[in-house]
This record gives structure tokens, C-alpha cells and sequence, in this order.
């Protein structure tokens, strides 16, 4: 019976962890081009940017409507991760949340165009939304309670209230250069904080 030897098995190992980290360079150089050009934007630029060929970026995502899922699912991930390591990290529970939200922002713009790329595929984009929903929201509701319970916050926003109103000031970003959501997402946060008292 033949037996796989331990070099054999790291040399696989090894081969697995150069392709996801391949695949995590790809998504984060789409991601970027999707950020200032949108999803619309010639695989080839995205391939530039990653330093690979159109050839590999094809054989890991045959469609373009893969590769922004792929982009999607993975910002999705790293907004979700980011939170709990923020929480760690941050001098306050309120300088995470507000670090969460900049990154959160940075996601809601990437998936701008979302929906035209996939708009033949309604139960794809509507499974794409619930994972959002079912990664993002305890993430966001985490670092609220969090402010909330060091006495930075007024309690009672709800989380998804919160990324909804985000999300809304978000809108128009890609069509409207002129625009900036971050001032009135600053305003917003600012409106949760406890008066200070004089």
C-alpha cells in the first residue's frame, strides 16, 4: 500500500498555501482597481496590478461575475475579522467603531456595481447579502455594546440601523466624484456619542 512520504506531504502543503496566497493577491489588487475604476473595470488592469497574467487570473475566476464575487465574499471577510482585532488593538472601543466603520466604508464602496455585474443572477446576489448581513451586523452590534459599555456611546442604535444609514450616505459615490460620504458618516458617529459633560 503506498504511503504519501512527509516531503511529499509538505511539498503539498506548501503548494496549497502559494495558491491561496495567490489568490488573496488577486483579490486584493481586484478590489483596488474595483475601488477606482468599478467592477466594469479590463481584467487586464486588474492583472497588472496583481504582476500576473489575464491567464491566471481566468483560471481562478472563469467569469467576471466570479471574480467580483470572489472580491465581494473576501471584503466581506476582512471587514468581519477587522473587528474583534480593532477591538483589541484601539485606545477605546469608540476609536475601534469608528475604525471598523472607515474600513466598512471602503467596502461599501468596492461593491459599488455589484448588482449590474450580477443582474442575471438575482438568487446569487440575494445569497451574497445574506452573508453580508449574517457577517457583518454581530460584528458591527460587538464594537457598539462595546462603546456603549465603556460609557462612550448612547445605547439603543442598533447595528443595522447603523449600516443601513452608512450605506445610504454612501450612495451616489461612484457617480458623483465630488461627493464624500466620510464627512457625513463623521457627523453620524458623532451624533451616537455622550455629551460630555462640562
Amino acid at each position: 500500500m503506498p504511503t504519501t512520504s512527509p516531503s511529499g506531504e509538505g511539498a503539498a502543503r506548501s503548494k496549497r498555501a502559494d495558491a491561496l496566497r495567490n489568490r488573496q493577491t488577486l483579490l486584493d489588487a481586484a478590489a483596488a482597481v474595483f475601488v477606482t475604476s468599478g467592477v466594469d473595470a479590463p481584467i487586464r488592469a486588474i492583472a497588472a496590478r496583481a504582476g500576473v497574467g489575464m491567464g491566471t487570473i481566468y483560471r481562478h475566476f472563469p467569469t467576471r461575475a466570479d471574480l467580483v464575487v470572489a472580491v465581494y465574499r473576501h471584503q466581506v471577510d476582512t471587514c468581519a475579522e477587522a473587528g474583534p482585532s480593532l477591538l483589541a488593538d484601539a485606545d477605546s472601543p469608540l476609536a475601534a467603531l469608528r475604525q471598523w466603520v472607515d474600513l466598512f466604508v471602503d467596502f461599501l464602496v468596492t461593491k459599488h456595481g455589484l448588482a449590474n455585474a450580477m443582474q442575471s443572477d438575482s438568487s446569487g446576489f440575494d445569497a451574497l447579502h445574506a452573508y453580508f448581513l449574517d457577517r457583518l451586523v454581530p460584528v458591527c452590534a460587538q464594537l457598539l455594546d462595546a462603546a456603549v459599555e465603556a460609557d462612550e456611546i448612547q445605547p439603543g442604535t442598533h447595528a443595522y440601523e447603523l449600516m443601513r444609514g452608512i450605506g445610504n450616505l454612501c450612495i451616489g459615490r461612484d457617480s458623483d466624484p465630488r461627493y464624500d460620504p466620510r464627512r457625513l458618516v463623521e457627523l453620524l458617529l458623532r451624533g451616537l456619542e455622550r455629551p460630555r459633560s462640562s
